[in-house]
């Protein structure tokens, strides 16, 4: 019996609900939702394409504000898929539909501790994405409260935007060219990368040759999913049925959290995830911690909208140009400070954005 099955049988058994994690591991299928409307959407429709998804031992590394770059963009290539629409406060067909709601609807999630999570004792949704959103609705609409908060699962992203559910998606959501042929983008808002989540006593030490023979869970649709299709080091990642109505979401989960609670109860080994996401759910679970020296890959989340609703990315772009305004004292950091430095420590400014010309 090699070492991975060996350690992987002993573990089995254990049930491991700690903390923030058991807290959430219990709450998944009671969450609190009497001031949050959910979008009836089904479990495997709707993305084609990739998600994300926050640690005692890693961190994104420090960014820098530096200089706005503005880049040209070809349509027969994508190489800064981070590069988006210059910023304006001009109102157009997506401005004005909102303005005539009344409300900013935001795709978010209500699971990722320090994202956006339901806060269990005042049921209301915290986090720095929620944060995010909130800049957003003062801007357009003059009240941070004027926003119709709707959950979506990590696998149904793209698919509420294309459904006209949601206005924007801020959700920890990576940009990168395969989404970007189905939504659009904001300038980036926050640098992360994948990095494995694993036991603090698991044998893995890293995306590496510790995998082999290991059960790894991932998102659906996420750029960690698409990183174990590249090189997985014989971890086993893919249910049988995967992305049919037959999955089993054993190994790939509608929502990136599930990996989390599969961890603890002993059904998986690791979590390939966001590092950003991984720091969030090992300050859930002390007994789990981000394996690794840092992350493997360079990602960057963004602010998503409709294929195609230029006005509105073009405002969001002029909301982040503000957000990010006075340095250590911006509101970026200030809620970076308030919801990530514990566990993303060390980022001195976020993600300098990047424009592309016409």
């Amino acid at each position: 019996m090699t070492r991975a099955r060996t350690w992987a049988r002993r573990r089995t058994p254990r049930v491991r609900l700690r903390g923030w994690g058991g807290v959430t591991a219990m709450a998944v299928a009671c969450v609190l939702t009497a001031a949050l409307t959910l979008l009836p959407l089904s479990r495997h429709g709707g993305q084609a394409a990739g998600a994300d998804t926050p640690g005692a031992t890693g961190t994104t590394g420090t960014t820098g504000g530096g200089t706005t770059a503005t880049l040209p963009v070809r349509a027969e290539a994508c190489t800064e898929p981070e590069a988006s629409l210059p910023p304006s406060s001009a109102d157009g067909p997506g401005i004005e539909k909102i303005k005539e709601r009344g409300k900013l609807v935001a795709g978010v999630d209500q699971n990722s501790y320090r994202w956006g999570y339901r806060n269990p004792y005042s049921g209301e949704l915290e986090g720095f994405d929620i944060d995010l959103v909130r800049a957003l609705a003062k801007d357009i609409l003059g009240d941070p409260d004027a926003v119709i908060f709707r959950a979506i699962p990590t696998n149904q992203r793209i698919a509420a935007l294309e459904r006209d559910r949601v206005d924007v998606i801020v959700r920890t959501m990576t940009i990168n060219c395969k989404r970007l042929e189905q939504v659009s983008f904001s300038t980036a808002y926050f640098e992360t990368g994948q990095q494995i989540l694993a036991p603090k006593d698991s044998p893995i030490t890293g995306y590496d040759e510790s995998l082999k023979g290991m059960r790894v869970c991932s998102g659906e649709g996420t750029t960690a999913y698409e990183a174990l299709e590249k090189k997985s080091y014989g971890a086993i990642f893919k249910d049988e049925f995967d992305g049919t109505e037959k999955d089993p979401d054993r190994l790939t989960v509608p929502n990136q959290l599930d990996c989390l609670v599969r961890l603890q109860l002993g059904e998986v080994d690791a979590v390939l995830t966001d590092n950003a996401l991984g720091a969030g759910q090992a300050a859930q679970d002390p007994a789990v911690a981000l394996k690794g020296s840092g992350p493997f890959t360079t990602e960057y989340y963004g602010v998503a909208a409709k294929k195609g609703a230029d006005d509105l990315v073009a405002r969001v772009n002029k909301v982040l140009v503000d957000y990010r305004a006075g340095g250590k004292d911006s509101a970026w950091m200030v809620s970076y400070r308030k919801w990530l430095a514990a566990g993303l420590p060390g980022i001195s400014a976020p993600p300098a954005p990047k424009y592309r010309s016409e």
